[in-house]
């Protein structure tokens, strides 16, 4: 039996599933070669990726297999997408929308744009729920927007955004409609036509595939600028010779989710729902944060008041979960997600993320709600209901 923390921070990164590793290791051994050699051994790394790109394709509803563009993860692929179309449509415009909660790769490809190119950004607010109104996108536009880019599922409190919406507000004008979708790609609830997507950023990592690898859809007729420049590879628009092997695996890991061969999202939802309840009912003032129904199915943002996130999560080493996104620790500031949603910076602080994937287990959700509703006893001892 494994002695290893109750892992709960799925929105960080997922573990490898075995399968993913089984399709990956022959190309870190035997089948080394550069797909873009004309031997043997490159033909059957070409092949591959091919089979991949299809696989990811199908993953996230794209029409084309050359809609998919692999980057070294969602980071690139975001800055590839907001620089790429803004640069590319310069002429057109040169005014941005974004929204307040998006990943800070975004808010830093878009701020790119201001500092270095002298684009001009607005920021549209959201509700205390987290959702961005499309209307609020509707008002923002200007005969100079050039691109809006919302998240379909935000990192910290998951929630969904209603993106066909926002594509019927866009696409009329023109104007390019990019979503990071990093977090939702791997929850079923991705399809980029469907959505109306022009642009979206993916990550094989959050759906247990390896890290290091992500991909853009572009697509069809969207025009970019290459941000890395030096070879011809992925259309020109990602020089430099291709990580076989990771794009092997995310391949294999939206395979495994496409063809069922994983938990359906329901069950991770039902886990979910079931610590909430558990948590909600025995900690007198505990609320959730984000959407309470459009919303990642394993997400749960808790703000717990008068205590302090972090040193909850200290005195429980069984529970490998986090106070926020990964991309904000270290910092002292508090998470620029939870403020835009109206908390203070002190309920900021009091907020736990514990996110559960296919991983989870009924034996975990129920050692984690009395290991957490133990702690905040000890750390707020007024009398908790149990």
């Amino acid at each position: 039996m494994s002695n290893s923390p109750i892992y709960l921070d799925h929105q960080a990164t997922t573990p490898l599933d075995e399968r993913v590793l089984e399709e990956m290791l022959p190309f870190l051994t035997s089948d080394y070669g550069n797909p873009s050699s004309p031997h043997a051994h490159g033909r059957v790394a070409a092949r591959a990726m091919d089979i991949a790109r299809r696989q990811v394709a199908e993953l996230a509803g794209a029409k084309s297999q050359r809609d998919i563009v692999f980057t070294s993860g969602a980071t690139e692929a975001n800055h590839l997408a907001i620089l790429g179309a803004a640069l590319a449509t310069r002429a057109s415009g040169g005014h941005v929308v974004t929204s307040a909660i998006e990943h800070k790769a975004v808010l830093a490809a878009c701020q790119r744009l201001v500092d270095h190119h002298g684009y001009t950004l607005t920021p549209v607010g959201v509700d205390r729920h987290g959702r961005v109104h499309p209307a609020d996108i509707a008002a923002a536009l200007t005969p100079d927007t050039v691109l809006v880019s919302v998240m379909h599922a935000n990192n910290e409190i998951g929630t969904l955004q209603d993106i066909s919406t926002i594509a019927e507000i866009t696409s009329p004008r023109g104007i390019i409609l990019h979503t990071d979708a990093a977090q939702s790609a791997g929850t079923g609830h991705l399809d980029v036509t469907e959505l109306g997507a022009d642009l979206a950023s993916l990550s094989a990592h959050k759906l247990h595939g390896p890290k290091g690898i992500g991909a853009l859809y572009i697509r069809d007729g969207i025009r970019i600028t290459a941000q890395q420049t030096g070879g011809d590879q992925e259309r020109g628009l990602r020089a430099g010779t291709p990580n076989v092997p990771a794009i092997v695996g995310f391949g294999a890991a939206a395979h495994l989710i496409t063809t069922s061969a994983t938990p359906p999202p329901t069950h991770t939802r039902v886990l979910r729902d079931r610590l909430q309840n558990r948590l909600l009912a025995a900690i007198p003032g505990a609320t959730i944060n984000g959407h309470p129904h459009c919303r990642l199915p394993g997400n749960l943002s808790l703000t717990l008041p008068g205590i302090e996130a972090t040193d909850l999560l200290e005195r429980i080493p069984d529970i490998a979960a986090s106070t926020g996104s990964a991309c904000n620790t270290g910092s002292g500031e508090p998470s620029h997600v939870l403020t835009a949603i109206g908390l203070t910076r002190s309920q900021a602080r009091a907020t736990l993320r514990l996110s559960i994937g296919r991983t989870t287990t009924d034996t975990d959700i129920d050692r984690t709600a009395e290991l957490i509703i133990g702690t905040a006893r000890t750390l707020r001892p007024a009398p908790l209901d149990t």
